[in-house]
């Protein structure tokens, strides 16, 4: 007869196995002897606070996400309206979603919407708040065990920054000796700039600037030790405000076109900073292929691209792919980024605001959007979440040719006044249900994501254990093994459209115990022989 042990599975909310008669707040999950929230396990083990970087991130579009004040406009105090729903502080009430880290676009004075062009680093945009919301903030998400980072722009600045206004009155004036002169990248006049990047010319000069982005985006000069202090005191004096660390836009263009000097200063600035904060979190954007992204990874971790986006592996392998090459692939890019720093783990994700959203090419009916979560959160590193995707908010550029289409307004369904940001036409449908439907819906994709997060963290061996990838040969289903303060766990994936079964003694497993499966269907597991439904992943714990 085949052995069911207590599990979370989207379509049956049935849970056995576990002698707990209580449940949580939710009717879901029973509780165990301390009141935990039990997800799977004969153990009846619940979630366990996470307390390093290895957290599930949520990036906010801060001016899409909510707005408090009710200008349309979404702000620091909507996301701290918002706080309940993102992480109520209680790791087995299963109500929240339960990210552990914030991700916030940028939030510095600027002219645009999007903010990517900083006027003054040292001011809070007013459309979205103040220092003291900031600081309301950072204190809310601390007491909940919640990280927040800053995106913070360093390679270029807006074209009203204090910086530029001092850089253009040297070249107006013909004045080489004052320090602002070379603050900025330029090409003397008469000089024929370098081959394959922008430059504009400075008002009231015939000297030009550097703006590979934009005319509007003004690019610094980081030859000059004076701009890295500069930089340097912005990063300081937002860590000591209590924030957790950076994303850091456009990381690869510091020096434009050269990887090899980007990379030299990203390891002096990372170094500069973790002497302030040993425990800074850091990721940043090198859009490019695994074999660039490996230049900066002696100074810092990098979202990991080849894993997102229409073409991603995550997207290809949840639309029926194999495992086994996703799986390899992970295996191979730890062991290669553990080679190049010891503490360099992967940060993957599906889409962020710069990308078409995942679920306009990974529907949820068909399962792939719950197998591409499963893919990417069951497993090593820090995962990241755009905001929406848990409610499958869809946003592209299409023929608009607009980035504004992909941070469209979080569509909560209880009022919330946020309007879509400035240049948004998106005519398509945008959601099956809202916010406040799905939290309404137990066998929702909302519901869903908050129960592969408390897997997840039930589990913490499947996000910082020693990643070995099985090799199971002749089936598209795949996973890996991971061992962390001697407990091991397998996670073991069917993205097919039709039930599948492993003999699990073929790749080394034996006398395993299924903890928890959540997928479309159900898994079972009579010996050594695992089950598995169409677009459905079991974790197993695994005798030492």
């Amino acid at each position: 007869m085949k052995k069911r042990i207590a599990v979370i599975a989207l379509a049956l909310m049935t849970l056995v196995g576990c002698s707990a008669k209580e449940y949580d707040k939710t009717g879901e999950f029973p509780l165990g002897k301390n009141g935990e929230a039990v997800i799977g396990g004969e153990e009846c083990a619940g979630a366990v606070p996470t307390e390093d970087n290895y957290r599930v991130f949520y990036e906010i579009f801060v001016g899409s996400f909510s707005d408090h004040d009710g200008d349309g406009t979404g702000d620091i105090r909507g996301i701290i309206d918002r706080m309940d729903y993102l992480n109520d502080g209680d790791d087995a009430s299963g109500l929240s979603l339960g990210v552990e880290g914030l991700w916030l676009s940028p939030i510095f004075k600027s002219q645009s919407y999007h903010k990517y062009d900083v006027d003054d680093y040292y001011q809070i945009d007013p459309k979205f708040g103040t220092e003291e919301d900031l600081k309301e903030l950072l204190d809310l998400c601390h007491e909940r065990n919640v990280k927040v980072i800053l995106d913070l722009v360093i390679n270029h600045t807006g074209p009203n920054n204090p910086w530029f206004n001092a850089f253009r009155g040297p070249h107006i004036n013909g004045d080489t000796e004052d320090p602002y002169y070379d603050f900025y990248a330029f090409c003397p006049a008469g000089e024929t700039p370098p081959a394959g990047r922008t430059f504009t010319k400075i008002a009231g000069s015939d000297d030009l600037y550097e703006c590979n982005f934009s005319p509007s985006m003004p690019e610094l000069d980081y030859d000059n030790d004076e701009v890295r202090q500069a930089v340097l005191d912005v990063a300081k004096y937002y860590l000591d405000l209590g924030v957790d660390g950076f994303r850091f836009d456009a990381a690869k263009y510091i020096y434009y076109g050269d990887n090899t000097q980007s990379a030299e200063f990203w390891e002096w600035y990372i170094g500069e900073l973790k002497k302030i904060k040993p425990d800074i979190y850091t990721v940043a954007e090198v859009w490019d292929s695994d074999g660039v992204t490996d230049c900066y990874y002696p100074a810092l971790n990098c979202f990991d691209f080849t894993t997102s986006q229409t073409s991603g592996l995550i997207a290809q392998t949840a639309q029926a792919g194999d495992v086994n090459k996703y799986t390899s692939y992970i295996d191979e890019y730890l062991e290669r980024v553990e080679g190049l720093n010891e503490s360099a783990m992967i940060v993957p994700f599906i889409a962020n605001h710069d990308t078409d959203r995942a679920a306009g090419y990974l529907t949820e009916a068909s399962g792939q959007m719950k197998m591409a979560a499963n893919l990417y959160i069951l497993s090593s590193g820090s995962p990241f979440i755009y905001y929406g995707e848990e409610i499958g908010l869809r946003g592209s550029r299409g023929g608009s040719d607009t980035d504004a289409n992909r941070r469209l307004k979080m569509e909560w369904g209880d009022g919330d006044t946020v309007k879509d940001p400035t240049g948004a036409n998106y005519k398509s449908a945008r959601v099956d249900a809202s916010a406040a439907e799905q939290l309404a819906d137990g066998g929702s994709l909302l519901s869903y994501y908050k129960k592969l997060i408390m897997i997840r963290k039930a589990n913490p061996a499947i996000a910082r254990g020693d990643y070995t990838a099985l090799e199971f040969s002749d089936t598209k289903v795949g996973g890996f093994v991971s061992t962390y303060n001697g407990s091991s766990v397998a996670v073991i994936h069917n993205t097919t459209n039709s039930e599948q079964t492993v003999d699990l003694s073929a790749v080394g497993i034996s006398g395993a115990e299924l903890r928890a499966f959540i997928g479309v269907g159900e898994a079972s597991l009579d010996g050594d022989m695992l089950t598995l439904s169409e677009k459905t992943s079991a974790v197993l714990g695994l005798s030492a």
